[in-house]
């Protein structure tokens, strides 16, 4: 197992190696550059931290978040326009490049060792915060944070983070665990046939990957992990606002819900119809996850893209607008195709998770040949160091909100995953024909060659479910057959057939099968959406840098748990749209998530990312600012609470000039 675990490493590092050597980006993975800004150097060295992390969406959404503030704010106190977001001082200094770097290093240095200071990844990633402080040439041991030097601004504005972190509602303190939510279902043991410990079909269930069998042949699982982050609606956001809010109680404690979707498709409802295609998409579409079907598709943007918000009704684009050319046709296998999405947007274990993955995107879209650094694609053009504090702001205050506000809705909707609703329905049998075997009223829906019932005729000698003799009455499904068929993750495949429905498994790795927290809502599809609106305010086009962005995928390197893609395919899009779209399908193929989990977020994370956006900008021109009520700080002075923020009023202009201007005559 350790050596198949290296080999898969391994796979993944030729892939990086290939795409650098033919020039392909790979979303940031190269060191940062000399000529890179030291924000954009800390930013890589955070995603390198989160890679070797646990992988928590939400709990790496607020350390972006979290970095990004620091960061901007010891940007903004040396400025003239923008206003800090946390912090209640301004400086001046005669190199104010220098004062900057310098404070932006410190401040990253001290909440990085705070937050990554536990992580399982800790004795690589903390000896990497020192090693850039090096490379910088500032000294560790510079602990100040009375003083008004670079440094001990820098440290201050660390402190000021970290107690605003303290008192967010996340439970830092507590690692983070669950204070109220439990589980209404036992978990279910994956590798085992079926789910017979299930009780609620419409609730979240947990995964065991782990087990024992006693001498009575009673399962007994080992420890699983809790749902991450179900009370996360309570932390402290961006541009969340009180109209957006609705609050359910349920066992005691309030569920804060953000931009309420409303509630899923549920069995024994008048949604069951719905409940049941929805999940039985998702088992069709994993009997679409074989490269040597003959089935051949265009993925280029020149058939693929250019959906309406919310539906996947996109055709293509007739051209690049940039070039004025027509998009070059990429016709690979749709097996490839469809196996890649599920593995380039799973962002699950050794990932920079789904918020950071939008990171890599905008730094590929920063380093873009030509691309000019200009706010909303308007006015001069930003000096490195600027275009990124903004950028990062305005991102990450984006999937941070975004975090919120879908873990907010899965938390109180609490909603079970495919592989659990789908074991369920074909445990039950078939609800298509009263007359066959197996039927129940609240079954799975049959259709032939991809659901269907296993019956004698089926099973005899040469006929497609023969393999299966025996299990005469169970449901069948033509789908990916599984890790079982994988015995060398370097060189095999599983490949696609018809296996029992109680055996079927998502497109995982064996070690993850699905994320460990309810569905409903995709956080995939929010956070994408919202990334995507975020990237065309901020660059003043929907399309990406030259009409076209890519990432590589070499031949029988890319792919981890099984052996692919049997050739070359690089993904592309012409929209920032077009890539959370596929980002959103992906999570189908990959047996994560039915459309009803997916449209919902992909408009929720649209409106999120135009909202937060817009109060960014009010920062980066002084239209907005914080009201500090004596929490945050001068020299010497921590936090003792967060502070609300409010919208500054035509007859405030004069007023927050002339407390900037006196907040840096004390300098």
């Amino acid at each position: 197992m350790v050596q198949q675990g290296l080999r898969r490493i391994a796979k993944r590092h030729r892939a990086i190696l290939a795409c650098a050597i033919i020039g392909i980006s790979t979303w940031g993975v190269p060191p940062a550059r000399a000529t890179e800004s030291v924000a954009r150097q800390w930013n890589e060295v955070l995603l390198g931290a989160i890679r070797k992390d646990f992988a928590r969406p939400t709990v790496h959404a607020r350390n972006l978040w979290h970095t990004s503030i620091a960061m901007y704010d010891a940007w903004a106190v040396y400025g003239d326009e923008a206003f800090p977001y946390l912090t209640n001082e301004f400086h001046t200094a005669v190199d104010v490049q220098a004062a900057r770097e310098e404070t932006i290093s410190y401040a990253m240095y001290r909440i990085l060792t705070w937050r990554f200071a536990n992580s399982p990844g800790a004795a690589i990633s903390l000896p990497s915060f020192d090693a850039k402080m090096n490379a910088l040439g500032y000294d560790t041991n510079v602990t100040t944070t009375g003083l008004n030097t670079p440094a001990s601004i820098g440290n201050r504005i660390a402190q000021n983070i970290l107690t605003f972190g303290s008192n967010d509602n996340s439970n830092e303190a507590g690692g983070y665990a669950n204070q109220f939510y439990f589980p209404i279902n036992e978990p279910l043991v994956p590798s085992l046939p079926g789910n017979p410990e299930i009780t609620d079909p419409n609730r979240w269930q947990p995964l065991a990957l782990q087990f024992f069998i006693d001498q009575s042949g009673n399962v007994i699982p080992f420890g699983y992990p809790e749902a991450l982050s179900p009370e996360w609606g309570h932390v402290s956001a961006f541009a969340l606002k009180d109209e957006d809010l609705t609050i359910y109680n349920r066992g005691g404690f309030d569920y804060w819900v953000y931009h309420d979707p409303g509630p899923p498709p549920l069995l024994g409802t008048a949604t069951e119809d719905l409940y049941k295609t929805g999940f039985e998409q998702v088992a069709e579409w994993s009997g679409l996850l074989d490269p040597t079907d003959g089935s051949m598709i265009d993925v280029s943007p020149g058939a693929r893209g250019n959906s309406t918000l919310g539906t996947n009704d996109g055709t293509g684009h007739d051209k690049n607008p940039i070039t004025g050319f027509a998009y070059a046709p990429q016709v690979v296998p749709a097996g490839d195709y469809y196996r890649i999405l599920a593995e380039f947007w799973a962002d699950g274990p050794d990932s920079e998770t789904p918020p950071g993955h939008w990171f890599t995107i905008a730094n590929y879209v920063s380093d873009y040949p030509g691309f000019e650094k200009r706010f909303e694609g308007e006015g001069p053009i930003l000096d490195d160091l600027e275009w990124d504090v903004k950028l990062y702001l305005a991102l990450s205050s984006t999937v941070h909100d975004v975090a919120v506000s879908a873990w907010g809705v899965k938390g109180w909707y609490d909603y079970i995953r495919p592989v659990s609703a789908i074991r369920y329905m074909c445990d039950l049998g078939q609800c298509t024909d009263p007359g066959a075997a197996s039927f129940h009223p609240q079954g799975i829906n049959l259709k032939q060659r991809a659901i269907e019932l296993v019956t004698p005729i089926t099973t005899a000698e040469g006929q497609k479910h023969e393999h299966l003799v025996g299990e005469e009455g169970k449901i069948a499904l033509k789908a990916w057959r599984g890790p079982d068929y994988i015995s060398n993750p370097a060189t095999d495949t599983a490949g696609v057939g018809w296996i029992l429905a109680e055996n079927w498994w998502p497109y995982q790795r064996p070690s993850f099968v699905t994320p460990p927290f309810p569905g409903y809502v995709s956080g995939h599809s929010t956070f994408s959406r919202a990334a995507a609106e975020l990237m065309t305010r901020i660059t003043g086009s929907e399309f990406f840098p030259g009409g076209l962005g890519e990432f590589h995928c070499p031949q029988n390197e890319f792919l981890v748990f099984e052996e692919g893609p049997s050739v070359d395919i690089t993904l592309q899009w012409a929209r920032y749209y077009d890539a959370s779209d596929e980002c959103s399908l992906s999570r189908i193929y990959g047996g994560i998530h039915p459309t009803a989990d997916d449209i919902p977020g992909r408009l929720m994370g649209s409106q999120m990312g135009t909202e937060s956006f817009e109060l960014a900008e009010d920062y980066f021109t002084g239209t907005a600012y914080r009201v500090f009520n004596d929490c945050f700080t001068g020299p010497g002075v921590t936090a003792s609470e967060p502070c609300r923020r409010a919208d500054k009023d035509e007859d405030d202009d004069v007023d927050l000039q002339d407390y900037a201007e006196l907040m840096r005559a004390t300098d």
